[in-house]
């Protein structure tokens, strides 16, 4: 029994510096998580004070953002429309769903838009392929479409030579979308928001829309904030 005593503790001792390895790797890791983000120059701002907050300042140049969620995702497409058109031009691709007025009803200038019509997945990437080439607009926005993963890899190609944001909507992002978007933003309505007064004579005028960050090659997921969505989306 004493010739084991060496060798239990020197067992113990092996448990112990293990666990002082995987505490010591802990804290590290719990450090590098309370880093601050990594700056980006040149963020296109939103207008959206809530989502420009959550973004870091804004929707990073050259990327592919794709916003989804079954409720309210065009209602916050529509605000970034709103205030990128205040300064540039936004191209929208449209399969005849499009409603101009409430993209006018959320503040965006008609004028500064460019509505392109594609109803098949072979015109949208052929319209957002011309369009991320010419770079005339600050944002192309689009469906999500079902196609294969080397189609979003150009388009996403695109985008980065281009520094043209090309903003994707979706009730569900496929696989190939998410593994190629730099920046992937959920939509889950929380609460139901009301007009006039409470009770019988009150209307339904939205939600509340809890808005979180899936990915982000910048910065941390995991990061919501919350914002008021209209009743009626423009598409």
């Amino acid at each position: 029994m004493a010739a084991l005593a060496p060798v239990l503790r020197q067992a113990q001792d092996d448990k112990e510096g293990r666990r002082k390895t995987f505490e010591a790797l802990k804290a590290q890791l719990s450090a590098r998580a309370q880093l601050p983000s990594i700056k980006v120059d040149g963020l296109l701002p939103t207008a959206v004070p809530q989502l420009d907050e959550l973004l870091g300042g804004g929707l990073p140049p050259g990327s592919v953002a794709a916003f989804e969620g079954a409720t309210g995702r065009w209602s916050l497409a529509a605000g970034i429309v709103a205030g990128v058109t205040q300064r540039g031009l936004v191209a929208i691709l449209d399969d005849g769903a499009l409603y101009p007025p409430a993209l006018a009803e959320a503040g965006a200038r008609l004028d500064r838009i460019m509505i392109v019509p594609a109803h098949t997945p072979l015109e949208n990437v052929r319209a957002a392929d011309i369009l991320l080439r010419a770079r005339v607009c600050s944002v192309v926005l689009m469906p999500a479409i079902a196609v294969r993963d080397a189609v979003w890899m150009r388009l996403a190609k695109l985008a980065h030579r281009s520094g043209v944001v090309l903003l994707v909507v979706a009730a569900r992002a496929g696989a190939s979308l998410r593994a190629t978007a730099e920046l992937c933003v959920q939509c889950t309505p929380e609460r139901v928001a009301t007009r006039g007064s409470h009770g019988l004579w009150s209307s339904f005028a939205g939600f509340e829309l809890c808005v979180g960050i899936g990915k982000h090659r910048h910065m941390l997921c995991g990061r919501t904030a919350y914002m008021q969505a209209r009743l009626r989306e423009f598409q």
